[in-house]
């Protein structure tokens, strides 16, 4: 359900605001802000046609963050510095997750019918330390990459409201798949946000907003890297290969369809832990398997 926090207006994602969805935020102060347009379309839609939208702010580059950001051709997009390039063309987005020629051509329907992806050039590159006063109200913004270079958080300071972004708390924890991601910066960025006083959270995916964050939301939401990395070294006390470590679905639990979606998060998110694995000496590659040392 919507809720409203003086110029803030939190509107919730279909499909309870999880992937292919987000949940939405709406500034209306002196100039009229849409945060992460991926909500509903309906909603945004009427939002666009009655109290209007000046610009459009996206957290990141993924698709569930800009699904109908075509509704707003006309309006100012703004957007990190360090993720503005992936929105240029379909294969420069495609390039920014990694995906081979075998995997782009399911997806390019997808993007196109599913998400309405259309190039954009940002028109304002935002910077890891800008404070944006919005007439009233002051933004900080607070760099957090891992989960892509430039994933932006947003501080609201007037209202003590903290926007973590895609760092949602769920019970599925970090993504880390894409070819700009990181494990490591995900974990320093998990560790600047739970150090910032708040009075409310509010995650793009999941319950969405949060009048409390305890300690062990923060240690459980992390602690699911670990737990990747045990299974994966489990798995590795043979040699295997990348296509067997994809089937064992140690990140998504279960086949799921569609097949060609969940085998690639599977397999980038796997390749995160292989490449930081074996950098601390723990598995070994020969050239077509892997295996833990």
């Amino acid at each position: 359900m919507e809720k409203s926090f003086g110029p803030l207006l939190f509107i919730p994602g279909d499909n309870n605001g999880n992937y292919p969805c987000c949940h939405s935020l709406y500034l209306e102060c002196d100039k009229k802000v849409l945060i992460d347009p991926a909500s509903n379309r309906d909603r945004l839609l009427t939002i666009l046609n009655t109290s209007g939208v000046d610009a459009v702010w996206l957290s990141h580059w993924h698709e569930d963050h800009f699904t109908h950001l075509d509704l707003f051709d006309s309006k100012e997009l703004w957007i990190s510095e360090l993720d503005a390039e992936p929105l240029r063309s379909i294969d420069h987005f495609f390039d920014a997750y990694g995906m081979n020629s075998d995997e782009r051509p399911p997806w390019t329907k997808t993007m196109y019918d599913m998400f309405h992806f259309k190039p954009r050039a940002a028109d304002r590159l935002i910077k890891p330390t800008d404070f944006i006063d919005l007439g009233g109200m002051t933004i900080e913004v607070i760099h957090t990459p891992g989960h892509t270079p430039g994933h932006t958080s947003l501080y609201f300071r007037e209202l003590e409201i903290l926007f973590l972004g895609d760092y949602d708390l769920t019970s599925f924890g970090p993504w880390y798949g894409d070819t700009g991601s990181d494990i490591d910066a995900t974990l320093e960025s998990v560790k600047r946000l739970r150090q910032i006083d708040a009075r409310l959270w509010i995650t793009s995916h999941g319950v969405g907003i949060r009048d409390s964050v305890k300690p062990e939301a923060w240690d459980n939401y992390i602690s699911v890297i670990d737990l990747r990395d045990e299974k994966l070294l489990d798995f590795l006390k043979q040699p295997r290969s990348m296509q067997e470590i994809v089937e064992k679905r140690i990140v998504y639990k279960k086949k799921r369809e569609p097949k060609e979606f969940y085998d690639f998060g599977e397999r980038a998110i796997m390749n995160k832990h292989i490449e930081r694995l074996i950098k601390r000496g723990f598995i070994a590659f020969d050239g077509s398997v892997y295996q833990g040392i």
